[in-house]
């Protein structure tokens, strides 16, 4: 790493949730800010509009960052210390289709990218390109750490895990961002009060320990000086359930969390991590049931609401661009992103632990050591090391397995274009629930989706 900083590039800056914060961290940190940022984007308005926001507010801060943009990574890769992939292709649309053709066959899916029929085809959109890029890190850069920031983010972790061993690569989700997720269970425990930070003593007396496979994570020990502070937890949820509304301007993802968080842990003795994605991986709530149950069907995934919150954010970019705002207004209202948060911490040598997707190398005592789980991770820029967590409960692990199961299959099949292997993940994947449904659910899906996948799905009837 150069003594000027790290160069940090990010393939799929045009994606609004995490190209605007990663501006906004490599400005303000003076870890980050002496070093270079460069962009990428094969939308090459998009990655205008991006550049010009990054020097606009290079300019704004006074900061000594250099700037690089790039429609084609290997102008740009070379010297980098850090390779973040964050892209999808037109994913509202795809995402749309998923959550719509799968339904009419008996999959809800209120999110659809990582697990069910949206998390597999997702995959086979998305990590062909993966691959293509590990292979131009490992070429112009192969010392660098490759982060990918892109759903399914177990799948594509696996798939740089298994098939380049040689990179120094993990993946990321934002849904555990430290030291925030660990503020909030000490406010659910009653440890600190609501919108309060732990301070140094009371952390270190919060044992709070998350594990599973991505979106799928339980708190797995929660303590305070010894004691179990999980029932308290849990007592908040069950508070919570009954004031619950309809998810408000969030939608189907914020449906009915606090109801099926505190069921699911009367069920498991758990309370899970990230109800959000956690109630797409298990059937209980598909509506297939002969008797009604308290919760309804999960409400799918809208489509056009998410298009227009990226309408939105396009607005906001263009008005800063156009000096309707000034640029003091995106340092206010802008703030730090996990996958920026690990990349100070580990330039820096911060000494900061964090949630990492990573291959658990005993940290759940019961589970494989290449088991691909979100752990939370000593890390600097030799290593990264999750630390212990202990037995995955019984059930519990039942599940996760199966979910590893389902994530291992996806990547060999779109790494080999391998239809059996794919008729297979999907028939192993825990909300599937005919063959026949999923027979015809593929052979739409690919109907659909043939615009962006690659052509050697298309070469057989793949009877």
């Amino acid at each position: 790493m150069s003594d000027k900083g790290p160069k940090v590039t990010i393939i799929g800056a045009g994606s609004l949730f995490f190209g605007r914060q990663a501006i906004w961290q490599m400005v303000c940190s003076e870890h980050l800010n002496t070093g270079t940022l460069a962009l990428v984007d094969t939308d090459a308005d998009r990655l205008l509009k991006l550049e010009k926001l990054a020097r606009m507010a290079v300019a704004e801060a006074g900061v000594s960052l250099k700037i690089e943009a790039s429609t084609d990574r290997l102008s740009v890769l070379s010297g980098s210390d850090f390779v973040v992939l964050s892209f999808a292709r037109d994913t509202v649309h795809y995402r749309g289709l998923d959550t719509e053709i799968s339904a009419r066959y008996g999959i809800r899916m209120c999110s659809g990218d990582t697990i069910g029929p949206g998390g597999v085809f997702r995959a086979m959109r998305e990590l062909p390109v993966i691959m293509e890029c590990a292979r131009d890190v490992g070429q112009l850069c192969h010392d660098a750490w490759l982060i990918n920031y892109i759903n399914p983010a177990s799948v594509n972790g696996i798939a740089l895990e298994r098939h380049f061993p040689e990179l120094k690569a993990f993946a990321l989700c934002d849904s555990l961002h430290m030291p925030h997720v660990k503020d909030t269970y000490a406010s659910r425990a009653g440890i600190i009060g609501a919108g309060e930070t732990l301070t140094a003593d009371q952390d270190k007396r919060f044992d709070l320990r998350i594990a599973g496979v991505n979106h799928f994570t339980w708190v797995i020990e929660a303590s305070f000086d010894g004691k179990d502070v999980s029932a308290r937890i849990a007592d908040t949820l069950k508070h919570q359930a009954a004031t619950e509304t309809d998810g408000g301007d969030t939608g189907a993802k914020a449906l009915y969390n606090a109801q099926i968080g505190f069921q699911l842990y009367e069920i498991f003795g758990r309370v899970p991590a990230c109800v959000s994605h956690t109630k797409e991986y298990v059937r209980f709530w598909q509506g297939h049931g002969a008797t009604k149950d308290a919760i309804p069907p999960l409400k799918l995934w809208e489509t056009e609401p998410r298009y227009a919150r990226h309408r939105a954010m396009w607005d906001g970019i263009d008005l800063l661009l156009e000096g309707h705002r000034p640029m003091a207004t995106f340092f206010e209202e802008f703030g730090p992103d996990h996958a920026t948060d690990v990349i100070e911490t580990m330039a820096a040598g911060l000494e900061r632990p964090f949630y990492i997707n990573t291959a658990n190398r005993g940290a759940v005592t019961n589970m494989a050591d290449d088991a691909y789980l979100e752990l939370l991770c000593d890390i600097d820029m030799g290593s990264i090391r999750p630390r212990p967590v202990g037995a995955m409960p019984r059930g519990l692990r039942a599940m996760q397995e199966t979910v590893l199961d389902t994530h291992e299959l996806t990547v060999e099949a779109v790494v080999t274009g391998d239809y059996s292997l794919l008729r297979r993940a999907l028939l192993t994947d825990p909300v599937t629930n005919s063959i026949a449904d999923t027979d015809s659910l593929i052979e739409a899906l690919l109907e659909a989706e043939q615009p962006v996948l690659p052509e050697h799905w298309y070469r057989s009837t793949q009877a």
